[in-house]
């Protein structure tokens, strides 16, 4: 399986994206990692790592999108970009995935221009993993991509994410939720009091109601359906008291769960190819983990499963 790598994207490319394909080779032999980015730089990476780069494709890319650039201006103006190279083999079938840990906004601005949008998907999405007590995990989205949303796209959302935790995390019909400041449908904003009777009709999900904060991580709900702006309040509330409690020393198994090393990364959900999203500083083990959810959106046809549903 052939999947393409934005090696120049984040904090610590190509060196942490050049280690990540070397692990991927030995864990799964049947991926076939193909590097996108400079060609000189990734080259002297597999020398001081004492690898031949014969055993990998290397696609030179001499220009790269930096994590501050304005996501459509770069898209749209560095056409030689490793980003931009990497779509076009993705649209020429030359790669069957992509995994990137660069600027998120140009790789979904990217997926937009290129692979573009499932045909009735009017909003794609990401998501985040959400632990569970008792243990599993559940899908939490939108976490950053859309800030605004409609009602009709939060109701596009829960499909999303429905079929995501059922094809690709075995979830069997997975309960979605509407996250809300109460329990009761007529809580919540507009947003929410508008999106609710939509959830309620739609015969394609679980829908179990809304859940609020606290339920998070109880077994309420295996998607929590939200708009951007409020899912990537939590993600990066999330982030910060795992990080926080581990710098106070604390250790526990549950709380490792939060480690976003632990999944390496998101699809970016409602596109035509299978497109995954890392942390900006990922390193070796994030990345080997991006390869394996690529691997895992493709072998569960999910791509194919969304349009059947739109």
């Amino acid at each position: 399986m052939r999947i393409g790598i934005d090696a120049m994207g984040g904090d610590f490319a190509p060196l942490e994206a050049v280690k990540g394909c070397i692990a991927v080779r030995k864990q799964y032999p049947d991926i076939y990692p193909v590097l996108f980015g400079r060609k000189a730089d990734i080259v002297e990476c597999f020398s001081k790592l004492g690898v031949s780069d014969s055993y990998f494709e290397i696609v030179d890319a001499p220009e790269v999108i930096e994590m501050g650039e304005h996501a459509t201006k770069a898209i749209a103006h560095k056409k030689g970009s490793s980003i931009n190279i990497a779509y076009k083999h993705l649209v020429d079938k030359n790669i069957e995935a992509l995994i990137g840990a660069g600027n998120t906004g140009a790789m979904l601005v990217g997926a937009l221009f290129s692979v573009k949008a499932i045909d009735g998907v009017q909003r794609p999405t990401i998501t985040s993993i959400l632990p569970k007590l008792a243990g599993g995990f559940g899908v939490l989205l939108d976490v950053g991509a859309n800030a605004d949303c409609k009602p009709e796209v939060l109701n596009q959302f829960a499909i999303l994410g429905s079929l995501y935790a059922q094809y690709v995390y075995g979830i069997s019909n997975p309960k979605v939720a509407l996250l809300s400041i109460g329990e009761e449908k007529e809580k919540g904003n507009i947003l929410n009091q508008a999106s609710y009777p939509q959830l309620e009709m739609n015969d394609r999900i679980n829908f179990v109601g809304n859940v609020e904060g606290r339920d998070l991580f109880n077994d309420k709900a295996d998607v929590i359906v939200c708009d951007g702006y409020t899912g990537n309040i939590v993600l990066k509330l999330c982030e910060d008291f795992y990080y926080s409690l581990t710098k106070l020393g604390i250790e526990n198994e549950y709380l490792d769960k939060f480690n976003f090393k632990n999944y390496g990364g998101t699809a970016i959900l409602g596109v035509n190819e299978p497109v995954i999203i890392g942390h900006g500083i990922s390193k070796e083990d994030s990345f080997a983990k991006m390869f394996k959810l690529a691997k895992d959106v493709v072998e569960s046809k999910l791509i194919e499963k969304i349009k059947q549903s739109f």
